[in-house]
């Protein structure tokens, strides 16, 4: 007996597959999603009841009992919202306490009896307001609108509330991630080549970071997002700005870290996932076994009773991109995504940058509302009035509706990306607002706490704003985390423990800083080295790192620091960073790496340290520093040099060479 999927006789009958499922679900047939087959004969009793359900009298509709309804369900929901106190993402334990009249003493013990460590200046995000809110019976209402403080209420933008009759459908908003390489690009140039509108693919701007693409004249907008912190950041102002997430997974190298960290964000986020189970062309592709590794992240396939949908391609072969398209429009379906395209227009920043010729140019996606030529707009502490639209082709546009990606001329000055743009009903209004902002962020800047540090943990201890260490570890392989983890968790302290809140092999990345920023931590990296996006992402949030080659040192310096011992002499000064392009073999002096220097300079009485993929290799010092054939003292950035390592010879086409020095300092409790 043949058999056919739900969302194809959806199709046939002219309606959603959500509302099939449901009248399957009515008599007796259990289906869980539209990818779920049914027998012939089912469909043909679906059909009938259907026929059946036309042809019924249709009731009566008394409209004044219906409206009177609705108004006596909005009062009794303003009342019971009146009774609730309006809070912002965000706000501070000290500000809590005022608000709910609750010692904030009692809050922080809530907090600690949670396992989150906090003090009265810490933030609380949606979730812990949430806990505090059925933990402690607090009756407050989360809301990104709301004053923070009476005289900052102008800085808050009112929240716009549409009625449901206004909302329309709109196209879903779709970000492809995954582990590099393993196909992300070739999958978005490969929808770019077959699925742009026609005659409109010659002149794609790449740099838009957006583009929509056409599937059974059905658009679909794909965002170009660099990575995974690009993801998060983006949530700006609690607009969700992806629908649905596409998880490129190679099918000849399975699941990868970063691509379980595109499921944990993703996840987190609340977004669903379609898989798309690449390079299935390849003869060594095992796509059964990629489903299987998946499964232990929580997503099983349909297929297997699941409800994460898998589609294998090849997207550079531009195998099953039909499908894989089909899969997003019926979750959109199924998500009935929905918006105002008549009122005053919102959005997130995408890109942003500082044209020579155009001034500040950012690129918006529109969430809500239509964006117009001549509009005054607000994005964080930057104003403007939009000056041109450009779609991603270039191409001059009057106005741009939800879910539509463009470019936008006339801001002031370059906002961030991340960041929530709203269109401001007059213009004195949105440049007022956008220097008030600046302002708080100037005071708030000036305010932000300094980061927990070794040298300063044992005055903290003292004045008991820290009664644990929270540490992240990252070395160059999994058993010297192991002997660290268990070393560090069996120092004994009456006042302070010691809590590992992440552990990772390979390079200490600007993850490990954002976790480490965010949960008050110090990272401690053994054999391995910060990034140069990771050092300058650690200078800029106060995070330390400290690195560390012997592990009695790693010991040593924390339980010193813990019992207010720790005397640091001298402290270690990253001045330049070189890339080896060549290298030389010189009689009676060995091995000289031809160099770049990339960041800094080099100095003949540096030290040295080689990183080859993240790891430390080799410390020492510098035996010879020139410049074609002359001997000098100093080489700096954008310069070529040629640089010998003392007692050392094993250098090799593409390490980093970490330039360092000490830099004696007086110790101040």
């Amino acid at each position: 007996m043949s058999k056919m999927r739900v969302y194809k006789l959806a199709e046939k009958l002219n309606m959603k597959s959500k509302e099939l499922i449901d009248i399957l679900n009515d008599l007796g047939i259990e289906v869980t999603s539209h990818m779920s087959t049914i027998e012939d004969e089912t469909a043909e009793l679906v059909r009938e009841v259907i026929k059946t359900e036309d042809k019924k009298e249709p009731k009566e509709i008394k409209t004044d009992e219906i409206d009177q309804k609705i108004e006596e369900d909005k009062e009794s929901q303003k009342d019971i919202e009146a009774d609730y106190l309006k809070i912002r993402e965000g706000i501070t334990i000290r500000d809590l306490s005022e608000k709910v009249n609750i010692p904030a003493n009692k809050i922080i013990k809530e907090m600690m009896q949670l396992g989150i460590m906090t003090n009265v200046n810490y933030s609380l995000d949606e979730d812990e307001i949430q806990i505090l809110k059925d933990e402690m019976g607090l009756e407050v209402k989360i809301s990104e609108y709301v004053e923070i403080e009476e005289k900052d209420s102008e800085l808050i933008l009112e929240e716009i509330v549409d009625k449901p009759e206004d909302l329309k459908p709109r196209s879903p908003i779709v970000t492809v991630m995954g582990h590099v390489d393993h196909g992300k690009t070739t999958l978005l140039d490969m929808i770019r080549k077959t699925r742009v509108a026609e005659g409109e693919a010659g002149g794609i701007t790449q740099h838009i970071g957006a583009y929509q693409a056409e599937y059974k004249d059905k658009k679909i907008t794909f965002i170009d997002t660099p990575g995974h912190e690009a993801f998060t950041a983006m949530r700006a102002r609690g607009a969700q700005l992806t629908d649905i997430v596409i998880l490129v997974v190679a099918a000849d190298d399975g699941v990868m870290p970063q691509t379980i960290e595109a499921i944990n964000h993703a996840q987190a986020a609340g977004i669903p996932i379609i898989v798309a189970v690449n390079k299935i062309d390849k003869a060594n592709a095992q796509p059964d076994r990629v489903k299987q590794e998946l499964t232990e992240h929580g997503l099983v396939p349909e297929e297997w009773g699941g409800d994460t949908i898998c589609v294998s391609v090849s997207a550079l072969k531009g195998e099953n991109i039909d499908e894989l398209l089909e899969m997003v429009t019926l979750v959109a379906e199924v998500e009935e995504l929905k918006a105002n395209p008549d009122r005053r227009a919102d959005g997130v920043i995408i890109e942003s940058e500082l044209d020579r010729g155009r001034g500040p140019v950012a690129t918006v996606l529109v969430k809500n509302g239509t964006l117009k030529i001549g509009d005054n707009i607000l994005a964080g502490t930057i104003s403007g009035r939009v000056r041109a639209l450009l779609d991603e082709h270039g191409e001059r546009v009057k106005t741009a509706t939800p879910s539509t990606p463009v470019i936008v001329l006339g801001f002031n000055d370059v906002p961030e990306a991340g960041q929530y743009m709203r269109v401001m009903e007059d213009e004195k209004r949105a440049r007022n607002l956008a220097d008030k902002r600046q302002a708080k962020r100037k005071e708030e800047r000036l305010k932000k706490d300094t980061k927990v540090s070794l040298e300063d943990l044992y005055r903290n201890i003292q004045e008991g704003e820290i009664k644990e260490l929270n540490v992240i570890i990252k070395a160059d392989v999994q058993g010297s985390i192991a002997a660290l983890k268990s070393s560090l968790l069996n120092i004994e302290s009456d006042e302070v423990g010691v809590n590992i809140i992440h552990t990772g092999v390979g390079a200490i990345n600007e993850t490990d800083v954002n976790l480490a920023s965010a949960s008050n931590a110090i990272i401690i990296g053994f054999n391995v080295r910060p990034g140069t996006n990771a050092r300058k992402a650690a200078e800029k949030e106060k995070v330390e790192i400290k690195t560390y080659r012997v592990i009695y040192k790693v010991i040593d310096d924390i339980r010193k620091a813990m019992s207010g011992l720790l005397e640091p002499e001298y402290k270690e000064l990253i001045v330049g960073r070189v890339e080896v392009r060549d290298t030389f073999k010189v009689p009676v002096v060995g091995i000289i790496a031809g160099s770049y220097v990339k960041e800094g300079e080099v100095n003949r009485n540096d030290n040295v340290r080689l990183i080859r993929n993240g790891v430390v290799v080799h410390e020492g010092s510098i035996s010879s520093l020139k410049r074609f054939e002359d001997d000098v003292r100093v080489v700096k950035e954008g310069y070529e040099c040629g640089i010998g390592i003392e007692d050392y010879n094993d250098i090799k086409i593409g390490d980093i060479l970490e330039i360092y020095r000490y830099k004696e300092i007086e110790r101040s409790l």
